[in-house]
């Protein structure tokens, strides 16, 4: 009888124990899955950040915004004799 009750106690733990490595494993899958998931978005995040730089660059460039100045808001640089320098 006991030993019938240690093997029964054997096997039960080698179901719990396989059906644990189961559970185990598919969790990992999911994980796995839910990594390469934000993967992919941090990647298209990476991709939008590279476009925006490239944006801020094209915008800030001197030419550009002395070009928005004249035409859109049409400013003119003035006389050299009316610029007034501070200094610090």
């Amino acid at each position: 009888m006991a030993r019938f009750l240690g093997m029964s106690f054997l096997a039960l733990t080698l179901v719990i124990s396989a059906l644990l490595v189961i559970y185990k494993k598919y969790n990992s899958r999911l994980i796995f899955i839910e990594i390469q998931k934000q993967e992919k978005i941090l990647d298209q995040y990476e991709v939008a950040w590279g476009q925006l730089q490239l944006e801020l660059t094209t915008l800030s460039e001197q030419n550009r915004v002395e070009q928005v100045a004249r035409e859109q808001l049409r400013l003119v640089l003035p006389a050299r004799e009316k610029i007034i320098y501070i200094k610090p």
